[in-house]
């Protein structure tokens, strides 16, 4: 590589750094393995035992058999207690995720775009007046000079 070219590789990928997608990835990913605790915890603690009242407290040891019999490692088992239980740590974390992030982000950013559109049209109607204002006082100087002048 030349030498030229070192500082504009360097420059750009700073800028692809300092992206704001790029830095709101990391953020994301950092919050998401520390909430991943919590929600392991609400799971194993709140969830299972409430599933454990009906069967067992373990959601791993709902399974069916598709072989004739499934004693020890023999056989052919689905283990749908598992897609449970991670179907369940998913909607929790995406309701969180969502009711805690994304719903006030939203509302955050609706309220700024409607307090930037009433500035945008408090501003036109400030431009409205003021253009009205000069075509009043333009035709008002024609009225004065009399009708001859008003042709020109």
């Amino acid at each position: 590589m030349s030498k030229e070219k070192d500082p504009s590789v360097w420059h750009g990928f700073k800028a692809f750094l300092m992206r704001g997608n790029v830095v709101d990835l990391a953020v994301a990913v950092v919050v998401g393995a520390a909430f991943s605790n919590i929600v392991n915890s609400v799971v194993k603690g709140v969830i299972n035992p409430v599933v454990g009242a009906i069967g067992t407290k373990n959601l791993d040891h709902y399974s069916s058999c598709l072989s004739t019999t499934c004693k020890g490692d023999q056989g052919i088992r689905i283990m749908w207690g598992s897609v449970l239980g991670a179907t369940l740590q998913f909607l929790i974390t995406a309701a969180v995720v969502y009711f805690l992030m994304v719903l006030p982000m939203a509302r955050f950013l609706a309220r700024q775009e409607a307090r930037r559109k009433a500035r945008e049209s408090t501003h036109e109607v400030v431009e409205v007046t003021e253009l009205q204002v000069l075509k009043e006082i333009r035709d008002e100087l024609v009225a004065q000079r009399g009708p001859e002048h008003a042709a020109r």
